[in-house]
């Protein structure tokens, strides 16, 4: 059932909120584990309803209007009920990740801007993440063994996230396909939707997260593809600031030859710090690591030491402490075909030997950056995901990953979905992306270099603009 109060460790919290322009209402809502056993275990998933605040009123006077001559009767309002009153449709936001609670809203502005023009919008914290039922290295352990541990987190794919949509879409639409709007592995788990329950959609709108299909299915190819966007990203880096080829060879000879410890009890080491790549992936994120780098270093008593400044902000780029779903559960997003993933990213980064920062030091050739992968070693060196690492070499292990697409029925859909695919995504492929589309019936496709993989962070105002007019075959 939906509960309208959230009785935390702190007390109950008051249901809804005011912000400039917006109005926040808690939702939570009880789930199975496993919706293969619905009457099984169950865990709670947390949903925020936004609505703007002019819309806001006119169903509350819709409301009160409905009421007339029911003075003095008690209860909550149906919010089903003033859905339909007011007309306001339903959009549901799934976040990227895995392992991503929703965005925060603060005031109306970005996607969300254009959203609440015509939506009341539920921002979903994906099962595990936010303030739905945690799943991290302080709650794992209750689980029981690491065996436990992966067999719970095995529930936790695009799959179940779909099943847990469509539950709250009945409890709070009255069976009314909504709008979902996808981000990223969001997206992904918009094509599992229109595969295993399009009846429950509206209208489909991905940015940045068409997966691979059919061949490409598995991780190994994903990465194949992946590493050469991480070559060309980390050399289009050096071409705009020259002067990072030498600062990141000093400071990973530094790496080299010193243990440093980040501030949250991360040990970087030099394929750590390659991980920083992950900036490249975002529109600012060139920039980013630009002055990440320029000032990496402090005098010490000691000699020269990476100074506490670039310490800190790297451990914001690397900290797993709020995600390590992202790390446990990445590779398992690309798994349907029954066989393991073996930490797929790892191995397949053996064929790429330019990655390696020693011999590309002494070659006298640039450091090359990485970037959306994770490996075993990230269980030693970061320190939330250490308590957990038994748990992910299981998951790393696992076989009887089952599919998350059905080819065939993507092939004869009939709901109207639009897609944004940016021309060099460093997370997602391009070319894996447009073949997806060419397997979707009636998709529209967006393909830009406009924006890198965050295009709906950083003009999300005007990129799901163009997905809705997409969507409806608007050419104006």
């Amino acid at each position: 059932m939906s509960k309208t109060m959230d009785q935390g460790p702190t007390g109950p919290e008051a249901a809804t909120v005011r912000q400039p322009g917006l109005l926040l209402t808690d939702h939570h809502f009880d789930v199975p584990l496993d919706h293969t056993a619905p009457d099984g275990e169950q865990i709670t998933v947390y949903a925020r309803e936004v609505i703007a605040t002019d819309k806001a009123e006119k169903a509350e006077k819709a409301e009160r209007a409905g009421k007339a001559g029911e003075a003095g009767k008690a209860g909550k309002a149906d919010r089903a009920g003033k859905a339909r009153r007011d007309g306001l449709p339903w959009l549901v936001y799934l976040q990227g990740g895995p392992g991503f609670g929703a965005d925060r809203p603060v005031g109306r502005s970005g996607w969300l801007d254009r959203a609440l023009e015509e939506y009341r919008v539920l921002l979903l914290d994906q099962r595990g993440t936010g303030r739905s039922t945690p799943a991290n290295r302080q709650t794992l352990p209750l689980r029981g063994t690491p065996a436990e541990q992966a067999e719970y987190l095995a529930h936790f794919r695009a799959d179940a996230i779909v099943r847990d949509c469509e539950l709250i879409r009945r409890r709070l639409t009255g069976d009314r396909p909504w709008t979902v709007l996808g981000q990223s592995f969001g997206g992904f788990c918009a094509v599992t939707y229109l595969s295993y329950a399009p009846e429950g959609l509206d209208t489909a709108l991905i940015a940045g997260g068409l997966p691979a299909l059919g061949s490409d299915v598995h991780a190994d190819a994903v990465y194949r593809a992946a590493y050469p966007r991480m070559v060309r990203k980390s050399l289009a880096h050096y071409d705009r600031y020259p002067g990072d080829v030498s600062a990141a060879r000093r400071i990973a000879r530094h790496l080299a030859a010193h243990e440093e410890v980040l501030p949250d009890g991360t040990v970087l080491t030099v394929e750590a710090f390659q991980q920083l790549g992950i900036l490249l992936g975002t529109c600012d994120g060139s920039h980013r690591l630009h002055y990440l780098l320029e000032d990496a270093f402090a005098p010490t008593a000691d000699g020269p030491r990476l100074n506490d400044t670039f310490r800190e902000q790297v451990a914001a780029v690397l900290s797993r402490a709020d995600s390590p779903l992202y790390t446990l559960l990445h590779e398992s997003i690309y798994a349907q075909d029954g066989r393991a993933t073996d930490w797929s990213a790892h191995r397949v980064r053996a064929a790429f030997p330019q990655f390696d920062a020693g011999r590309a030091i002494a070659e006298d050739r640039p450091v090359l950056f990485t970037g959306e992968t994770v490996h075993p070693w990230m269980l030693r060196t970061h320190a939330a995901l250490r308590p957990l690492r038994d748990t992910a070499e299981l998951l790393a292990a696992r076989t009887g990953w089952g599919p998350l697409y059905d080819a065939e029925r993507l092939a004869r859909n009939t709901v109207p979905v639009a897609a944004a695919i940016y021309h060099d995504d460093l997370y997602v492929d391009a070319a894996h992306s447009l073949a997806t589309a060419r397997a979707i019936r009636g998709l529209r496709t967006w393909v830009t270099d406009e924006y890198e993989h965050d295009g709906l962070r950083v003009d999300g105002y005007r990129v799901l603009d163009r997905l809705l007019r997409l969507a409806r075959d608007e050419t104006s």
